[in-house]
């Protein structure tokens, strides 16, 4: 068998600064695997590309390079889709074909360019596990394969082939375990390459609710669920997400799309696999329409969702977007993201603990749709005093509390004579407006900053 649809991925990539919002960091070079799926088009990981400023591409044992370009890319899902620009350097490369979801023991070959070589290598390995596992990228869960076979920096990005198709793509390899990695499925990249088109950005659906399990049987006689009813319950639904409206606080989830979800909170999934009900999101698209089987007040209701972004309190990697911001008399205010919670080493450790709290368990409501944070202050004469409340919440600007960084924005440009800013830490801060712009300018020179805010 010859892997020659296989090609290494050179990137050059620049990522955001978001300790200085306004600018980003040294440019830095890796390499990825990739696969060549059609004349000019290759598949790889989402995070082999992510935050690219240029890429090329080369062929197996082939001295020269073709520049390519992002033309579709599925973060939640680790998928990108690579254009070569030069349309006659691929032609002697036969595309792979994508096959379907493996069998546990299936025998199966990563192939890929890990690093500490040129050449391309190939790892035998056996599927071990199909089930929903977190990606490390998005850090949503999916449907993955398992294999026992090593997933090296390097080989990310590469095809998995069983039968000389393509089962899944290598995306990361099992923490605190010794040659184990994972693979985004067929069913994913197919779902990718049909959606592409339409959603060249493309997200997975999230139903915005807190369910929890039902394994208790007072719990469920208390619901008034019957011995042939199994399900979840819902404790809490996320303003503006897909079930915003649709579902609500109490109901019981006891079916999606006709399949039973069990009291644990898992499905048959494609009449094969035991995982979390939230595999069958990965089958759809946003804007499709799911329907849900609940048990509302003691009734049976059969619920159509239109299935929406995930859209959270705290938003997760934001990869390829530069950070919002605002410069208000030399202080920062960000909306608090898992990027900047990350800018803490280990930050599931050493983050402000009121951070990790609203990103772990906040709930987005129609008064607070983000949370606003201060994350520095740029000295300046106008700012003497305020150094010590960095790194807090914005409870209040001018007596309200801002529902997103726009708001926020917003009521700082109101025609009053002084702003007044409460942080969650008890600190107050004030403005008087006729020496703002002054001072604003002063502190854009002073600190090489182009805009006071962004997005505009």
């Amino acid at each position: 068998m010859t892997y020659q649809s296989v090609v290494r991925i050179f990137v050059t990539s620049q990522e955001p600064d978001f300790d200085n919002p306004w600018q980003s960091e040294t440019p830095s070079n890796s390499t990825g695997s990739g696969v060549v799926i059609s004349r000019t088009k290759i598949l790889t990981g989402a995070h082999v590309v992510a935050n690219a400023t240029f890429i090329q591409v080369q062929k197996v044992s082939d001295p020269d390079k073709a520049v390519a370009e992002v033309i579709g890319v599925f973060h939640d899902a680790d998928l990108a889709l690579l254009e070569v620009k030069d349309t006659a350097f691929l032609k002697d490369i036969k595309p792979a074909k994508v096959g379907g979801l493996p069998r546990l023991q299936d025998r199966v070959s990563v192939v890929g360019y890990p690093v500490g070589g040129r050449e391309i290598s190939i790892t035998e390995g056996v599927v071990s596990r199909v089930e929903i596992q977190r990606y490390r990228h998005s850090r949503r869960s999916l449907l993955a394969v398992t294999v026992d076979a090593a997933i090296n920096s390097g080989n990310s990005g590469g095809p998995v082939f069983k039968d000389d198709k393509v089962i899944g793509i290598a995306f990361q390899t099992l923490k605190d375990a010794e040659n184990i990695g994972e693979l985004v499925p067929a069913p994913i990249i197919e779902m990718f390459l049909r959606g592409v088109k339409r959603f060249p950005r493309m997200e997975l659906p999230g139903l915005g609710i807190r369910v929890q399990n039902l394994e208790n049987p007072y719990l469920r006689k208390s619901l008034g669920m019957v011995k042939a009813d199994s399900g979840l319950l819902i404790n809490e639904v996320d303003f503006g997400g897909s079930a915003w409206r649709r579902l609500k606080a109490g109901d019981v989830l006891l079916e999606i799309e006709g399949t039973p979800i069990a009291n644990n909170g898992t499905i048959q999934y494609v009449n094969r696999f035991r995982t979390s009900y939230t595999a069958m999101l990965g089958d759809h698209y946003i804007g499709d329409t799911v329907k849900f089987k609940v048990l509302r007040n003691g009734k049976y209701r059969n619920i159509k969702v239109e299935l929406k972004p995930l859209n959270e309190l705290v938003p997760r990697w934001q990869n390829d977007q530069k950070p919002a911001y605002f410069v208000l008399g030399g202080l920062v205010f960000q909306r608090l993201t898992l990027d900047y919670i990350a800018t803490w080493s280990s930050w599931w450790d050493k983050a402000p603990a009121e951070f990790l709290h609203l990103f772990y368990s906040g709930i987005r409501t129609e008064k607070q749709q983000e949370i606003i944070i201060l994350t520095q202050i740029l000295a300046d004469e106008i700012n003497t005093g305020y150094k010590g409340f960095y790194d807090e919440v914005i409870a209040s600007i001018n007596g309200v509390q801002p529902q997103s960084l726009a708001h926020f924005v917003r009521i700082a440009r109101q025609r009053k004579r002084t702003i007044e800013i409460k942080t969650s830490g008890g600190g107050v801060v004030v403005f008087e407006k006729r020496h703002l712009a002054k001072a604003n300018q002063r502190i854009m020179e002073r600190y090489h900053i182009p805009s006071l805010v962004w997005p505009e």
